[in-house]
Parts: C-alpha cells; structure tokens; sequence
C-alpha cells in the first residue's frame, strides 16, 4: 500500500469517527435535555419566551393585524384596532360625518 493511499485510508477513517462522535453527541443532547411527560407535540417546537400573539381586526377595512402592530383608538370604553393611519382616518371622519349628521 503507499503513502498516499494510507493517508486517503485515515482520513476517511477519521471523518467517520467524526460523524459518528457528532451523532452521539446529537442524541444525547436531545435525550437529556427533554423532561418526561412534557406533553410536547412532536413536530412543533416552540421558544418557552415565545407567546402566541393575538390578532385583532380592523373595523374599516377588515384586515387582521397582530395586536402589537395595530394603531389603537380609545373611543369611549372601546379599543379600536387598525391597520394602517389611513384607516384610522377614514374612520375617524366617518365618525365626524355621522356625529355633524344627527
């Protein structure tokens, strides 16, 4: 055998310890770090700092935003929601027109 094709032996010898030491380490890892009886769904992994975010609709045109990317309008005990400035101001001069209206 020659030099050269020893070297080519051990290095793929080498690699495959590698792989082989990573792949232990993986599983591991996961075996240790998930608690018994977590209730987790396989499949869906969340942050535990994640929380679901809630959607609120906008009453001018209907589009759905998350809340804490909506503008808000206080209008009396009502939390409004909207979308965009524009459909803040659309609504906000409907409202003048059906207060100046009766």
């Amino acid at each position: 055998m020659t030099l050269f094709a020893r070297i080519l032996r051990f290095l793929f010898w080498l690699l495959v310890i590698s792989w082989g030491v990573a792949l232990v380490k993986r599983f591991l890892a996961g075996a240790l770090s998930k608690p018994s009886g977590s209730g987790d769904v396989p499949g869906k992994h969340r942050d535990a700092r994640e929380s679901p975010r809630k959607l609120v609709r906008d009453p001018v045109c209907g589009m759905h935003v998350a809340e804490e990317m909506a503008l808000p309008l206080q209008e009396g005990d009502e939390l409004l929601h909207f979308c965009s400035p524009e459909c803040r101001n659309r609504y906000l001069s409907q409202t003048q027109r059906k207060a100046a209206n009766g």
